[in-house]
């Protein structure tokens, strides 16, 4: 067992922010989308979604590749199916980290293109900023649409 799975996972703080975000949304709340050229709330959250799996096949491949858009444009339209969706790939995510030793998350190398190359723990450090990346963002969808937020949200996203 790693550091990272004995402090990090399941990724309590970060990672259950977005549990507690789709336990306040709606189906029809993902079709909300925010003037301008800006994605619908779901796509923001689906996008979340192919992030995260960006990073668990980096761990896999030592190799980052920014997400593709899925083939799956209804994901983002359904709570439950973006819920259920990120459950796997947390466990997923859980599972690679888990592989590696503690020798292993500080010296193999992680390309994520134009000559930058980071430990696989500086790698889990910035995929922990682009969590909190996206609850910011998150966050001005749930202001417009103005659906109250938890003690945990506030304190972690504001």
């Amino acid at each position: 067992m790693n550091s990272l799975i004995e402090e990090e996972f399941p990724l309590h703080e970060s990672q259950s922010l977005r549990y507690d975000l789709m336990a306040a949304l709606t189906d029809r709340d993902l079709a909300y989308q925010l003037p301008g050229d800006n994605p619908t709330l779901g796509e923001l959250c689906q996008e979340m979604g192919e992030l995260e799996h960006s990073y668990i096949e980096s761990f896999k491949t030592l190799k980052f590749d920014w997400p593709n858009r899925s083939t799956e444009p209804e994901m983002a339209t359904s709570v439950d199916r973006l819920t259920a969706w990120y459950r796997t790939l947390d466990d997923e995510f859980e599972a690679v980290v888990g592989a590696f030793s503690e020798d292993d998350l500080h010296h193999k190398e992680i390309d994520r293109g134009d000559g930058v190359v980071v430990s696989a723990y500086t790698q889990f450090q910035i995929y922990r900023e682009a969590i909190m990346m996206f609850y910011a963002k998150a966050s001005v969808y749930l202001k417009a649409l103005q659906k109250p937020v938890n003690d945990q949200w506030r304190a972690w996203v504001g």
